[in-house]
C-alpha cells in the first residue's frame, strides 16, 4: 500500500518576511540606467552579430567523417574560394561544424552556386547535415517585423496596465520592459552572440514574464494603498514586495531550474534562445521589484 506523505506545515520559503528593498531603490535605479545607456552604445556602435535570418547568405552545418573536425584546414581550404566574409565554428560535438558565408550578388543562383562550391571543396571527409539560405530581400523583412513585433507588445502591454492600473504604474511597467529587452540585447552585443529570430522570440516571452511578475506586485500595490491608506509609501512598498515574494522565488526558480536543464542538455541549436530566457528571467524577476516598485515613489502616487 503507498502511503502519501503528509506535507502540511512543511514551506520550502519563508512567509512573513521584511526585507527592506526601497533601502536599495537609489542604488538599483541608477545602476540599472547605467546598463540600459550602455547596452544602447552597445547597440548603436558595436552593433550586433546578426544571424543568418537578418544579414542574409548561407549557413552550412557539416560533420567529420573522422573524428574530430579541423578547423584551422577548413578555413584554409574555403578561404581561397573567394566567398568574401566565411566564419566557421565547432557546434555542438567536436566533429560538427558550423559555416557562415556572407550573402553573395546574383541572388538564389548564386547562393546554390556558393553552395555547392563549399561542399565540393569540404570532399568526402564531411557530411552535410543542413543547409538555410535566406535572401537579402527576406532578411530585411525579417529584421523589420521583428522589431515591430517587440515594439507591438510593448505598446499593448502599456495599454493594458494603464487600464487596469493608474497611469505610474503603467509608467513603471514600460521603464521595467524597457529595462529587460535592452540590457538582454546588450548583453549579446557585449559578448558577440549570434542574434537570430529565436531571439526574438525570447525577447518576446521574457516581455510576457516580466509583465506578470509584475503585475501581480503592482496589484498588491493597489490593494494595500486602499488598506493602509496612512501608511508611508515605502513601507507600504516593502510590505507589498514582501508579501508576493514566495510566488516571485517559486516561480523564478522552478523556471530557471527548467532553463538551465534546457541550457546544458539541450544542444547547440537552441543554446542561444535558453541563454536570452535564463538571463530575461532573472532580470525581469529584478526589474518588477527595483525598477517598477520605485517608480511609483518617484511619481508620488497616493
Amino acid at each position: 500500500m503507498f502511503i502519501v506523505p503528509d506535507f502540511k506545515g512543511f514551506d520550502f520559503f519563508p512567509h512573513g518576511t521584511r526585507i527592506d528593498f526601497m533601502r536599495f531603490k537609489g542604488l538599483c535605479f541608477t545602476l540599472s540606467l547605467l546598463a540600459m545607456a550602455l547596452s544602447l552604445g552597445l547597440f548603436f556602435f558595436k552593433g550586433l552579430n546578426y544571424g543568418v535570418d537578418f544579414k542574409g547568405g548561407s549557413l552550412i552545418e557539416v560533420q567529420s567523417n573522422s573524428g574530430p573536425a579541423d578547423l584551422g584546414a577548413i578555413r584554409e581550404k574555403l578561404g581561397g574560394l573567394g566567398l568574401g566574409d566565411v566564419q566557421i565554428q565547432s557546434f555542438g560535438a567536436p566533429s560538427d561544424v558550423l559555416i557562415r558565408v556572407e550573402e553573395q550578388p546574383g541572388g538564389d543562383a548564386a547562393q546554390q552556386v556558393t553552395l555547392k562550391k563549399v561542399t565540393e571543396t569540404l570532399g568526402d571527409g564531411y557530411t552535410q547535415r543542413r543547409v538555410e539560405v535566406v535572401g537579402p530581400a527576406v532578411s530585411s523583412e525579417l529584421r523589420r517585423t521583428g522589431i515591430i513585433a517587440v515594439i507591438a507588445s510593448i505598446l499593448a502591454i502599456i495599454t493594458y496596465v494603464w487600464f487596469r492600473f493608474e497611469w505610474q504604474f503603467a509608467v513603471g511597467t514600460v521603464v521595467a520592459l524597457a529595462h529587460d529587452v535592452l540590457v538582454t540585447v546588450g548583453i549579446f552585443s557585449f559578448f558577440n552572440m549570434e542574434f537570430d529570430l529565436s531571439i526574438v522570440a525570447a525577447l518576446l516571452t521574457i516581455l510576457g514574464y516580466s509583465v506578470n511578475d509584475t503585475v501581480v506586485v503592482s496589484d498588491r500595490i493597489r490593494e494595500n494603498l486602499r488598506k493602509f491608506k496612512k501608511m508611508e509609501i515605502n513601507q507600504l512598498l516593502n510590505l507589498s514586495i514582501n508579501e508576493t515574494l514566495s510566488r516571485t522565488i517559486l516561480t523564478g526558480v522552478t523556471t530557471i531550474a527548467v532553463l538551465i536543464a534546457l541550457y546544458i542538455f539541450g544542444g547547440e541549436v537552441i543554446r542561444n534562445f535558453t541563454f536570452a530566457m535564463l538571463f530575461g528571467v532573472i532580470i525581469g524577476t529584478y526589474s518588477s521589484i527595483f525598477i517598477a516598485a520605485p517608480i511609483l515613489d518617484y511619481l508620488g502616487i497616493k
